[in-house]
Formats: structure tokens, C-alpha cells, sequence
């Protein structure tokens, strides 16, 4: 199974590019899709419910803003939205579908903001992330955690380090909880599988020709737990797929 995260940063925006995602990834089994900044009233019928494709959307109560969706070709057996948490459901950050004992999760990670403005509202949605994939580990599955975690966890995953050491996505303590999680034996099978590649970043601000010159951050993640990424046969990111500030990233498992 073949799935892939993008951050589309507005669904009717992309689709006004002609860049929907499944058309631009028509070789993904699942899309985990973030920030598509709309309710489903406000989709068109091919938006809403593409062919040949099952669409399920879990959207923020503020408009036009945050808000998430699993686009899969086959029907997922179980699909829940929400983290169980309503200070965080509100904003439509994470859903998730089982197809047998795997479970894809599609999350949207708060933004510390400047100054770490929101830095306790994300480490709070960390901690109570940490106990719903616990829930599915105890359910006997296994968890693909895919989306914007909107964090870069070392120096090597984002161009200019030294001189983002206090902005929002680099935070010690951002980084001090993606250290934890991963010690936990959840897996960030793109780092393990390409240790010392730089240059790999799936966003970029939209500022001073970021992306053409390639000044970005890899902040979107496909992370396992530990048996499933046994079972990993591919893991890529895609920045030559336009359309919004973040690329997409690809799992595939078998």
C-alpha cells in the first residue's frame, strides 16, 4: 500500500491550479491530506467526492482554516475522526483509517508561532498524540503516523539551523519531543534509509525564492511503529510536485 502526505495548504486552492492531489498521485493507494482549509459544504461534488476514490474530511470549526482528509482507493474498514481531545478536534488536526491491522493517520501538528506563542498548546497536542496511537497499539495495529508535524528534528533537516535555533519548528523543546517519540520505537523510515542525505525538505517559505534555491525545512513525516517498518518498501519526497508550500512524502508498505 502506497501512501503519501501533503500539506496542500488549501484544498480549492490546488484545485484552481489544476493540482489536486489525486490527480498530481495517482499512484497512491492512500492521500493523508493537510490544511485543506474548508467544510465539506464548501466542496464542489468532484472535490468532495472524487472518482474512483473514497473521500473522508475532518474539518477545523473556525472557516478557512487548518482541517484535514483521507482520500483512499479502497474503502477503509474504520474511519474515526478527531484525537479525543476537543481542544485539538476543533481545529480538525488528525483523522485516521484501518484497513485490517493497519492503521494511516493523517495529522496536522499545531505551529509554536513566533516566540513560541503556542509552544504549550503544541507540546500538549504531542503528549495526547503519544496516547492515541497508543490506543491503536493496543488494538493490535500498526500505525502509520503520516502528515505536518511541523517540526525539524536536526540540523541536517532544514538548510540554515544556526540561524533558526528560536524559531517556531526548530524549539528545543519541539525538537526535544520528536527526540522522545522516536525513542518510544516509532520510525522515521526516511531519515533511517537516507542518514546523511541533505538537501531533502518538504517546505519552504513562499519568500526571497526559498524553493528555487532550496533553502527549506523537512517538517512532513511518514513515521512507523517499530513491525511495520519492517514491511517498508519505499519512502521518498516529491518537491518537484507544485502547488503549495509543502511537497508531498511517501510511505508504501507491503
Amino acid at each position: 500500500m502506497r501512501c503519501t502526505t501533503w500539506n496542500v495548504n488549501g484544498i480549492r486552492s490546488v484545485a484552481k491550479k489544476g493540482l489536486l492531489p489525486w490527480n498530481v498521485l495517482p499512484d497512491s493507494d492512500v492521500l493523508c491530506i493537510q490544511e485543506t482549509k474548508a467544510k465539506p459544504e464548501q466542496l464542489t461534488g468532484d472535490i468532495l467526492e472524487p472518482d474512483g476514490w473514497h473521500a473522508f474530511w475532518h474539518s477545523a470549526e473556525k472557516p478557512g482554516y487548518s482541517s484535514v482528509a483521507i482520500i483512499s482507493k479502497v474503502k477503509p474498514d474504520e474511519v474515526t475522526l478527531g484525537i479525543g481531545d476537543q481542544q485539538f478536534d476543533s481545529e480538525g488536526r488528525v483523522m485516521a483509517a484501518r484497513f485490517g491491522t493497519l492503521v494511516v493517520v493523517s495529522a496536522y501538528f499545531p505551529n509554536s508561532r513566533d516566540a513560541g506563542a503556542r509552544l504549550d498548546y503544541k507540546l500538549s497536542f504531542c503528549q495526547q498524540m503519544e496516547l492515541y496511537l497508543t490506543t491503536w497499539r493496543k488494538r493490535g495495529c500498526e500505525v502509520l503516523l503520516m502528515g505536518d508535524y511541523n517540526i525539524a528534528h536536526n540540523p541536517i533537516d532544514l538548510a540554515r539551523p544556526k540561524e533558526n535555533q528560536k524559531n517556531a519548528g526548530y524549539l528545543p523543546e519541539e525538537r526535544a519531543w520528536m527526540t522522545r517519540y522516536l525513542s518510544l520505537g516509532y520510525r522515521d523510515v526516511f531519515r533511517e534509509r537516507n542518514p546523511e542525505l541533505e538537501g531533502a525538505y518538504s517546505w519552504w517559505t513562499n519568500w526571497g525564492g526559498a524553493r528555487e534555491r532550496n533553502v527549506g525545512w523537512r517538517i512532513d513525516y511518514g513515521c512507523t511503529t517499530p513491525k511495520l517498518a519492517e514491511r517498508v518498501t519505499e519512502t521518498s519526497i516529491q518537491p518537484q510536485i507544485m502547488g503549495s508550500d509543502h511537497c508531498p512524502v511517501t510511505v508504501a508498505v507491503s
